[in-house]
């Protein structure tokens, strides 16, 4: 079997279909510290600056979001749910602030990764959406 003419980096981006792109934006950048890459409202789609990666939103009703048909429910999710490594990991510290802005926070617990194992959080966005925040990995 021939070998892609190609070696992955990283990923690039991920894409969220979103019912309420505000609130969204407000979380994704306000609580998790991603920063505004560009917006282009004319198809209903921000982009978020998540490190060297993006998060792209993109509203249910704008131009895009319909060709993706039903929006996500509490039978079906956008996605299982995305991670984030993090620079900077002190758990309590992380779970302190997550809390005191009234984020859901899930499991805690030590998971494997791009890095190897090592220390995470699950947390969910608004959307109920679930995020792993992910520390580096043990020695």
């Amino acid at each position: 079997m021939n070998k892609p003419p190609f070696r992955i980096e990283q990923l690039d981006h991920i894409v969220l279909r979103v019912y309420d792109l505000p609130t969204m934006q407000a979380f994704y950048c306000d609580v998790l510290g991603c920063t505004l890459e560009r917006r282009q409202d004319e198809i209903g789609l921000v982009q978020l600056r998540a490190g060297q990666s993006l998060i792209d939103l993109v509203s249910i009703d704008g131009k895009l979001g319909r060709h993706g048909g039903a929006g996500p429910g509490t039978e079906g999710h956008n996605v299982d749910h995305l991670c984030l490594s993090l620079d900077g990991y002190d758990e309590g510290t992380i779970v302190t602030y997550l809390k005191a802005h009234g984020v859901h926070v899930g499991d805690i617990g030590s998971r494997y990764g791009a890095k190897g194992e090592g220390p995470s959080i699950y947390l969910f966005d608004p959307q109920g959406n679930m995020v792993e925040l992910k520390g580096p990995p043990a020695p």
